[in-house]
């Protein structure tokens, strides 16, 4: 009976119907080895089916410009307090060397975050520091990406200045952030929120910020800090939330919704100890990452078309098997990455073009180069793949 279940499940997926909450919870509890391989299956055939064989890649750099952060999650090795002999801040010459050593490698895109830093501000007002880093890049390289600023970081520069989300998005695209990283989401429950990051937005706001950004014409992504301390019913409660956040920037004609959703599975390395001992475990296992893989493209895909594990998180080996499990995109070079590595990933912090080519190539699908919305490039291709 079980079996029938899920074949009837998958089947409905494959004629293109959403799934409901509970197929995907049963699709996610499933450890039979021909119940996994055949989500496996179905999760490949929507990925070929939603868009097509070639694996695309995107050439960026990643810069934290700090991790002085005010706030205190269980799961990161990254914050540090003002004053501790490894935090640092980046001066506007630092961020500039940067994005210039980027662009001379071929980035097309700046990924930008960081701690949340009370005393980054300029003349006692936290969006001016904001700006003048954007402002910084967009100013010597008008036509480089900026992929910036989660919606935590959107909340937390409204509440010192006590503006409104609303204004603090517009004024970030208005000089020059392209899109906003779907980041600071860890699980969309506030059950497990409380446990994880407890002093970060809850869950209505992140889903507020969003939504904001989308009516405003800011693309997002999207992702999910998994295998930590949720079950799969908050893992498919996350999903269903994103689903239903781009479902509605659709049905609004939104000029902007979610690109991508990304898989980012904990590790627990360096993370402070309570959240280690209780997780019980450093690095993520494969096997639970690549299932959550399959069944997030088999919930989203007919709405959020694109999918991407990590490679930082995974190694280049475990994300290249996720190319069989629903992915399509690689993600990007990063050249240098701090969050990740600093909770002790294996997979490193740079990835040479070539290397990310011939993992794709080992797997004998074609590869292409991206920009951030996932518009080809080398082609003349102009259509917005979010959008197809």
């Amino acid at each position: 009976m079980l079996t029938i279940t899920i074949d009837e499940i998958l089947v409905r997926a494959l004629m293109g119907y959403n799934i409901f909450p509970s197929e995907g919870v049963l699709l996610l509890k499933q450890t039979d080895p021909e119940a996994i391989a055949a989500i496996r299956a179905t999760a490949d055939k929507l990925r070929q089916t939603q868009v097509g064989d070639t694996v695309t890649y995107v050439i960026n750099r990643n810069i934290n410009f700090t991790n002085i952060c005010e706030q205190h999650c269980s799961f990161c090795a990254f914050r540090r307090d003002e004053g501790d002999t490894d935090a640092y801040w980046l001066n506007w010459a630092q961020i500039l060397e940067k994005s210039t050593d980027a662009m001379r490698r071929g980035a097309t895109e700046i990924c930008m975050q960081g701690g949340l830093h009370p005393q980054a501000q300029i003349n006692g007002k936290s969006l001016p520091y904001y700006l003048k880093l954007v402002e910084t890049i967009k100013g010597e390289f008008p036509h480089l990406h900026l992929h910036a600023f989660s919606p935590q970081e959107v909340q937390f520069i409204a509440r010192l200045d006590g503006i409104s989300y609303a204004e603090v998005i517009t004024a970030l695209r208005d000089a020059g952030v392209g899109s906003m990283p779907g980041t600071a989401a860890e699980v969309l429950d506030d059950e497990v929120r409380r446990v994880l990051c407890p002093e970060k937005i809850d869950t209505a706001t992140w889903l507020e910020i969003v939504s904001m950004a989308h009516k405003l014409g800011v693309n997002t992504t999207s992702t999910m800090l998994s295998g930590h301390i949720e079950t799969p019913e908050q893992q498919i409660g996350h999903l269903e939330k994103l689903r239903s956040l781009q479902q509605n920037a659709i049905e609004q004609e939104y000029p902007a919704k979610i690109t991508e959703f990304i898989v980012l599975p904990f590790v627990g390395q360096e993370a402070p100890k309570s959240l280690r001992r209780r997780v019980g475990r450093d690095q993520p296992v494969l096997a639970d990452a690549l299932l959550l893989t399959a069944v997030a493209r088999i919930y989203l895909g007919n709405c959020i078309p694109n999918h991407q594990p990590s490679w930082v998180k995974l190694g280049l080996g475990g994300a290249t098997e996720a190319l069989n499990w629903g992915c399509n995109d690689i993600g990007g070079t990063l050249m240098e990455e701090h969050i990740t590595t600093m909770a002790g990933a294996v997979g490193g912090t740079c990835m040479e073009v070539e290397t990310l080519q011939s993992a794709i190539a080992s797997l004998e699908r074609p590869y292409q180069q991206r920009d951030t919305l996932y518009r080809k490039i080398g082609e003349g291709e102009e259509e917005d793949a979010v959008t197809r």
